[in-house]
């Protein structure tokens, strides 16, 4: 596959109007704001764009959003993962995949799969999909978690399953991933705080959270850390840990969207279940913000 999905992917947000319905020019602001500060990739539809409370439609109207909004600038990757296979496979089929770079797809959630439902499940996702795939290993919000075993085995299987988004957390997994992967099989965090180490480990990238509103500080430091330069890595690193600590402090985007208010990129507003931040969190956030 020609795509390479090194350095800062952003997982973008979707933002909200204060009544709910999406706000496309946000949404574009957002897009110009992180390409213009240095990210690779972008990432539509993933967890944090609250894409668990998005209708079908709004779904394809944001993807085709990013597309045309982005112009061929950076690839683009679809978050395209759930917990009914057959579901999954009916959506692979009806999107419209043009300037899509590939798909980001979840580990089934709530079910909890054994390992050989996991691979079954990502071998039927491989056999319908045409595009790179990029698994996604989050066992926090998904209580299951892909071995570096089944990952490894649809990597060998299927050569268009070029990545892992690997969220676990757990360094000594992490080093198994990297140890046993195929030469076309790139390791990819999923923690924003741990991917300066992970990138000593040989991680060839994230799909970050913080990239959304932390852009140039945080696409400088992966940049730097992914070069060797771990100098600069950590000078970046301890500048932005307690603001991505803050990020997540009441949930994901949450802590992101009060940030980016802040920056005049777009609302807090949420979708329930979630809601906005409480008032101590956005006191902490704007004095994070203002520090910067």
């Amino acid at each position: 596959m020609s795509i390479s999905f090194r350095g800062t992917g952003v997982a973008l947000v979707t933002p909200f109007h204060s009544d709910g319905s999406i706000d496309f020019a946000s949404l574009s602001k957002l897009i110009d704001h992180v390409i213009h500060n240095g990210v690779d990739y972008l990432v539509a539809l993933g967890t944090t764009a609250e894409t668990p409370t998005l209708s079908k439609d709004e779904k394809k109207q944001v993807l085709a959003h990013v597309v045309q909004h982005n112009a061929g600038r950076v690839p683009v990757v679809c978050g395209m993962g759930g917990n009914n296979t057959a579901e999954v496979l009916s959506l692979i089929a009806e999107y419209d995949w043009t300037g899509v770079s590939g798909i980001l797809s979840v580990s089934p959630y709530y079910n909890k799969p054994t390992q050989e439902g996991i691979y079954q499940h990502f071998k039927a996702i491989a056999q319908a999909c045409p595009l790179p795939i990029i698994l996604y290993n989050v066992p926090g919000r998904t209580s299951g978690n892909i071995l570096p075993a089944t990952a490894v085995r649809l990597a060998n299987e299927f050569n268009h399953i070029v990545a892992i988004k690997e969220a676990s957390g757990n360094m000594k997994q992490c080093m198994e991933y990297v140890q046993t992967a195929p030469a076309h099989f790139a390791i990819l965090s999923g923690d924003d705080d741990l991917i300066v180490p992970q990138a000593a480990i040989g991680f060839s990238g994230v799909i970050s959270v913080a990239a959304n509103c932390f852009t140039k500080d945080f696409t400088t430091m992966v940049k730097a850390a992914l070069e060797g330069d771990f100098a600069t890595a950590k000078e970046r690193h301890y500048k932005l840990l307690k603001g991505i600590d803050l990020l997540f402090a009441e949930g994901n985007p949450a802590g992101v969207k009060c940030v980016l208010q802040e920056m005049n990129i777009c609302g807090d507003s949420l979708r329930l279940p979630l809601v906005k931040v409480s008032g101590s969190t956005k006191q902490a956030i704007q004095a994070f913000v203002q520090s910067l």
